[in-house]
């Protein structure tokens, strides 16, 4: 089951735990994505290592220029559909490479905290649950997320897509996998991001978001035109009260104790593969290759 916090925190608290729900943002859920806009980092990467791979899952670290990997042609065409979830850190760049694969790839995002929001806002007979279910502070059910997962996949049929935001615990990922098998849509990649905690905690500490829409600004990466203004509509822009070292590190704990068992259950499937880097600019053509080879006739 899901709290349901602030609109852009989706993964940081979306680990079926009790943490008290945000004012700022009475109707999100703990599926609440930040997806909009996200951040993208500019620093030089560290030196990295080959990639290595086992039969069940691949760590990819490659130093190479990014330039050599982008498509001035456009969106690359896909052989097979893809069927991915991805997964980091808070302030891993989840966002940030989100939005570098939809502007490659023909692929749609599913954020399950969108379509909490959106649900909500119609006032959809899952939207009501789910907002009581938030406005009393309390859990929105597994079920409910799974329900629309499904209805979504059913509306865009074959296309390929990325999962954002669902499942956090293997409960969640084995009722996860019981829809998708039967929808006859089964997930055919793991992308985990692996990015060193001290620049993760830079990319919080840093980071502002417009409430409404869930844009995400940072002070050194991605800051906006107007200091503590949002550059569409002009609206202020809020500083999560636990975006700070100590409240980060407790949130990055909760998140590997739900995350790790994740991982090993893909891994198990043989469909994970880890992205290492200091940077989203130095991770994007890591999953760039990987997508190429794996899904494109590039």
């Amino acid at each position: 089951m899901l709290r349901a916090p602030l609109l852009w925190s989706l993964i940081e608290r979306h680990a079926s735990r009790s943490i008290a729900c945000a004012a700022l943002v009475p109707f999100s859920s703990s599926s609440c994505g930040r997806r909009s806009q996200s951040t993208s980092a500019a620093s030089a990467a560290a030196s990295a290592a080959p990639a290595t791979s086992t039969s069940s899952e691949e760590l990819v670290n490659l130093d190479f220029d990014s330039s050599s990997f982008e498509d001035p042609a456009g969106i690359a065409q896909t052989i097979q559909p893809v069927r991915m979830l991805i997964l980091g850190a808070p302030g891993a760049g989840k966002g940030t490479q989100s939005s570098r694969i939809r502007q490659h790839y023909d692929i749609e995002t599913i954020s399950s905290g969108d379509l909490l929001r959106i649900n909500i806002a119609n006032g959809t007979p899952e939207g009501l649950i789910a907002k009581e279910a938030v406005t009393k502070g309390e859990l929105v059910a597994d079920s409910i997320i799974i329900r629309l997962i499904e209805r979504r996949l059913d509306k865009i049929k074959n296309s390929s897509w990325l999962l954002d935001g669902f499942p956090r615990t293997i409960t969640q990922a084995q009722a996860l996998d019981q829809m998708l098998m039967r929808a006859g849509q089964q997930l055919n990649l793991v992308v985990n991001l692996v990015v060193p905690e001290d620049i993760i905690l830079q990319r919080v500490v840093e980071r502002y978001v417009h409430v409404p829409s869930g844009r995400v600004y940072n002070l050194t990466y991605n800051p906006p035109k107007v200091p503590g203004r949002d550059d569409v509509t002009d609206e202020p822009l809020v500083h999560r009260p636990d975006d700070n070292p100590d409240a980060f590190r407790t949130r990055l704990q909760r998140y590997h104790s739900a995350t790790e068992p994740l991982l090993g259950y893909y891994k198990d499937r043989g469909i994970l593969v880890s992205f290492s880097g200091d940077t989203s600019d130095k991770i994007f053509p890591q999953i760039q290759r990987v997508f190429n080879e794996r899904f494109t006739t590039n």
